[in-house]
């Protein structure tokens, strides 16, 4: 925990507030992938919202700034808004390798990543977080609303309408499972009707209409007129809302459309052949089979919206489309992609630890504590010497500060729902809440609340169904075992 927690700060501190940085997925600790800017800080951000958030300002400051290039790069790919690159360097255009080595093999192969524009809705995922937990209502107008927008425009003009079927669909792309970059009957990479992508273009678009609302009206007019959107265009969005495709097979989230359709590959037989198969592409490809082929994943991928989305989120997006939902899609999901992922990610452990918090405590613990030791364990075979996984490192943080917890910052209330392991025993620790120093004190009984006696005006706390309003110096106890 201390290790992780020196190692997130010596790469992303206030030393880092007046610069132009942003976050490496190694971060300052090695050369690997070339200190190119992925999706880490979707696992990082929410972290430091609720610490430092004049970090969390200074580091998406880092993403507006790369805004004109992000729109040159959707103009160029026939695309309208703004298209943030799967990786991204001082400039802001797309960096990613368009070949990669196979050491397994020793052969040369085509890499398709930087069709993963799920990117986008991290952006607006972290940059929404960030002002939910500030209440930073000049960033968002200067300069957040802007990369929102702009990012509700690109997933606008990404989704093409299927009159057969009066949906919305994206295609062409990836998602965060880099096991399936296409179909294995397709010459051309990408894939179709990605459920974690397309919802969440659909949870940014209703985010874009949300900034609207929460500017003031005369910023909202400035910024309709200053980027050209129309009634028109809004329409659409407001459409696509409530038109998106997703696609469903024996009662779950389809990874994506055709996902039934690939074979399951017997990951024990494979274990029993190379022991480790989180590098599983590498095995298949060396025995000259593709991963495209099978159901096996990398890590988390329609999983990743129960993790970033509540289950009531979820099931609201669904049922806002017109898809039937019922409270056992969350477990149902689970219990169907757990078994076919080997996480080949540092990252997705984080996520299943995440998803196991309320379901299997035990599980949790047990994921929370491997992800953790990832790069002290060094458990990707030698990785950890090119640069630390920062992601995994901030997502271990972010499970201890948020998951177990069950600490949100939506709307104008501070919600806890805590569920402490028993390994871990108590947390105390302090978060800045919308400008106040708020002190939390948890173990598996008890959920103590306090607001520092020099803040503002006073706050609403919600722990479980227990809603109070704290003053500066108000201390509340909460009794977790009371029916």
């Amino acid at each position: 925990m201390h290790l992780n927690v020196f190692h997130v700060v010596q790469t992303i501190s206030n030393n880092s507030v007046d610069l132009d940085v942003g976050i490496p997925a190694r971060g300052l600790h090695g050369e690997a992938y070339r200190g190119h800017v992925f999706w880490d800080e979707l696992f990082i951000l929410p972290f430091l919202s609720v610490r430092l958030p004049q970090l969390t300002r200074a580091l998406l400051l880092y993403r507006y700034r790369r805004l004109d290039a992000a729109r040159w790069a959707a103009s160029e790919a026939g695309y309208e808004g703004a298209m943030f690159p799967w990786q991204s360097a001082s400039s802001g255009r797309e960096t990613t390798q368009t070949m990669h080595l196979n050491p397994k093999s020793g052969r040369w192969l085509p890499d398709a990543s930087r069709l993963q524009h799920h990117v986008n809705a991290g952006i607006v995922y972290t940059t929404w977080q960030y002002y939910q937990a500030s209440g930073d209502l000049e960033f968002l107008r200067f300069f957040g609303a802007e990369m929102i927008l702009e990012i509700a425009r690109f997933w606008s003009s990404a989704a093409s309408y299927n009159h057969a079927l009066d949906r919305y669909e994206i295609n062409g792309v990836m998602g965060p499972d880099e096991y399936h970059e296409g179909y294995p009957d397709r010459d051309e990479p990408g894939l179709d009707n990605n459920a974690y992508t397309n919802l969440m273009a659909v949870w940014c678009l209703l985010r874009a209409f949300d900034v609207l609302r929460a500017v003031p009206p005369a910023s909202a007019r400035d910024l309709a007129e200053r980027l050209s959107i129309t009634d028109q265009e809004l329409d659409r969005w407001r459409d696509i809302t409530h038109k998106m495709r997703v696609c469903f097979h024996d009662g779950v989230l389809s990874q994506f459309e055709g996902y039934e359709q690939l074979e399951d590959l017997d990951h024990e037989l494979y274990r029993s052949r190379y022991g480790d198969i989180s590098r599983l592409d590498r095995i298949l490809e060396s025995e000259g089979l593709s991963t495209n082929r099978y159901t096996s994943n990398k890590q988390a991928d329609v999983l990743m919206l129960f993790y970033l989305l509540s289950e009531e989120t979820v099931a609201a997006l669904l049922d806002g489309l017109g898809y039937e939902s019922d409270d056992g899609l969350f477990a149902r999901c689970v219990e169907y992609y757990e078994p076919r992922t080997v996480h080949g990610s540092t990252l997705s452990r984080v996520v299943h630890a995440w998803l196991h918090a309320r379901r299997s405590p035990d599980r949790s613990w047990q994921l929370f504590v491997e992800a953790a030791f990832s790069d002290l364990a060094d458990t990707q075979g030698g990785t950890t010497k090119e640069g630390i996984h920062l992601g995994a490192m901030g997502g271990t943080l972010d499970l201890v500060q948020r998951a177990f917890t069950g600490l949100e910052t939506q709307g104008e209330i501070l919600r806890l729902d805590p569920v402490i392991p028993q390994a871990l025993g108590s947390l105390a620790f302090t978060i800045r809440y919308r400008g106040r120093l708020v002190y939390l004190e948890l173990t598996p009984t008890l959920a103590r609340v306090r607001l520092d006696v020099d803040e503002g005006g006073p706050i609403t706390v919600a722990i479980g169904d227990e809603v109070n309003e704290l003053h500066p110096g108000d201390l509340i106890d909460v009794d977790l075992t009371a029916p």
